[in-house]
């Protein structure tokens, strides 16, 4: 509990940032017998993975059917048909081999208990070694909240839902769990996606030790010669006997760092506003070399009228809506420029293509538009079927009226309409291929055969338009480290006593996001690795 233990002025490790990853290195730091000291800057821990899904991709993991197994070579194949120059063989090599290790010690030493979502198969089946079946996703479980004690109310919470991701459209459920079920997880406030990690994680650190401190937002590192031996917090100064692990997410809510780093346009993140990039600050500022810096997890956004702890505008990724049968998404020129169902980390390029000769985004601004028999039968963000439409939801009785609300021409909305219509009337879409990849189909309406899971014509008055945004779940470029989470200096050797994991280093994984929980099983690994190197490595002198 919060006072359960003594403030410590000194600890062999200390970790910053108290989210999927820090939370990770703490735990396992502190079973492989080391002191630690989890410092986080908010007033609630839990980070990005508290708000998130909460799904877990993990190569090789022990939950994969024996009778279809998972092979290093085949998840080392997926990673080379896909990456572009921008992953370290050896650190990818790390999360590849070791993420079922660190699923496991979570399963060890935790309530957590992971399942596989069944069917749900990776992002780019087109290349060798994805896996269509999947078996790499693993959904977090639930989680009671009712026994946290003085703890419940200190993480970071998006929507506490009673449920599974299996158990919802996007794990591909068609139908909820009883009533009766329901209303008895809601009584023991029984919460599944990222809420669950987080707090399956929390209550295993404190379980073994970790003093955790919330408000506690570090200011500098201490260096004893080459070696990082300890942090600052304004005036006060805590030791770190063995080593220092900075897992403090991303920088997409900095709009310094992002117009310096970031490739492409950035607007309304998914994630926390306390993702501001301290801990890239505190690692450059340490000599870290920086890896991926141009690259982040896109994801388009709906800002909806939620708000933040501090107030900034709340926005919501953007997934099955535009997967659903009766969408499509739109630019200024009101005409379509991708398949809406392509994996959100894909669709970035889209939304990010320049044109030169106006010198601006061809596809941005971007709508997402829908009839009155979509509005009725499935949410948008958080409008649900069957309540008016919010005010940041535009509709009119016709397309021509809606363009017009848009700000695009009539005639090219009507016209684009009419195509779409006439191409999800005959199953096929011959300008964007939507509907024909197998992951097309599985955030669609899978009553439906094939292609029309995810192809139906836009029909039916009054019609709907949501405005986009090209925004981000985080970045994912950092500190380069080796394959151990040690970071790395801009000589290529190692910064004595200093770790990263999450998306505060590097991402292994380069920009490739790989299927569901592409970030989180990265982040959890390197946390483990980070975690135990710092304990271990460093318990009887340097490394």
């Amino acid at each position: 509990m919060a006072g359960a233990f003594p403030e410590k002025s000194a600890a062999d490790v200390i970790v910053i940032g108290a989210g999927a990853a820090g939370l990770m290195a703490a735990l396992t730091a502190a079973r492989s017998g080391a002191s630690v000291l989890l410092l986080e800057k908010a007033a609630r821990l839990g980070g990005t993975a508290a708000v998130s899904g909460g799904i877990v991709w993990a190569p090789m993991n022990h939950h994969i059917d024996a009778a279809d197994p998972d092979d290093r070579a085949a998840a080392l194949a997926y990673f080379g048909a896909l990456e572009g120059g921008d992953i370290d063989d050896d650190v990818l090599a790390g999360f590849v081999d070791h993420a079922a290790a660190a699923v496991q010690f979570i399963e060890a030493n935790s309530r957590v208990r992971f399942a596989p979502l069944q069917g749900y198969p990776d992002y780019y089946l087109d290349r060798p070694g994805a896996r269509p079946q999947g078996g790499r996703a693993l959904d977090s479980g639930l989680f009671p909240y009712a026994e946290l004690g003085e703890w419940r109310d200190r993480i970071a919470v998006a929507t506490a839902y009673p449920l599974t991701v299996a158990e919802t459209p996007l794990g591909g459920a068609t139908a909820l769990p009883q009533p009766a079920i329901m209303a008895a997880r809601m009584q023991r406030d029984e919460r599944g996606f990222g809420q669950s990690l987080v707090a399956g994680l929390l209550e295993a650190c404190l379980a073994a030790g970790v003093e955790i401190r919330l408000g506690s937002g570090v200011t500098g590192l201490v260096h004893t010669g080459a070696r990082v031996t300890g942090v600052t917090l304004g005036e006060s100064h805590i030791d770190a006997h063995r080593g220092v692990i900075v897992s403090t997410g991303g920088f997409e809510w900095n709009q310094a760092l992002s117009r310096c780093f970031l490739k492409g346009p950035i607007a309304h993140p998914a994630s926390p506003p306390t993702n501001t990039g301290d801990g890239l600050k505190l690692l450059m500022a340490a000599g870290a070399a920086l890896g991926n810096m141009t690259s982040a997890w896109w994801c388009p956004t709906i800002v909806t009228e939620e708000r933040w702890d501090d107030g900034s505008p709340r926005a919501v990724p953007v997934l099955i809506e535009r997967t659903l049968p009766g969408s499509i998404i739109v630019n200024a020129a009101g005409q379509r420029f991708c398949n809406e169902a392509v994996n959100y980390s894909a669709i970035s390029g889209a939304f990010h293509a320049f044109d030169p000769g106006r010198y601006a985004y061809a596809n941005l601004p971007a709508w997402l538009v829908f009839d009155a028999d979509y509005k009725s039968r499935h949410p948008v963000a958080t409008a649900m079927p069957g309540t008016p439409p919010p005010d940041w939801m535009l509709g009119a009785p016709d397309l021509a009226s809606l363009a017009m609300l848009m700000g695009v021409p009539a005639g090219a909305l009507d016209a684009t309409v009419a195509r779409f219509n006439a191409a999800a009337s005959a199953g096929d879409d011959p300008d964007f291929g939507r509907g024909r990849s197998t992951y097309d189909h599985f955030y669609g309406d899978r009553s439906k055969a094939g292609a029309l899971a995810t192809l139906g014509p836009l029909l039916t008055a009054p019609f709907h338009a949501v405005p986009l945004h090209m925004g981000v779940l985080g970045t994912n470029g950092g500190a380069r480290t080796d394959d151990h989470g040690r970071v790395l200096g801009h000589d290529g050797a190692v910064i004595p006593g200093l770790y990263a994991a999450g998306n505060v280093m590097a991402a292994p994984t380069g920009s490739i996001y790989a299927g569901a929980g592409g970030t989180l099983g990265p982040a959890l690994t390197y946390g483990w690795l980070a975690g135990r190197d710092a304990a271990r490595v460093n318990a009887e002198g340097d490394a």
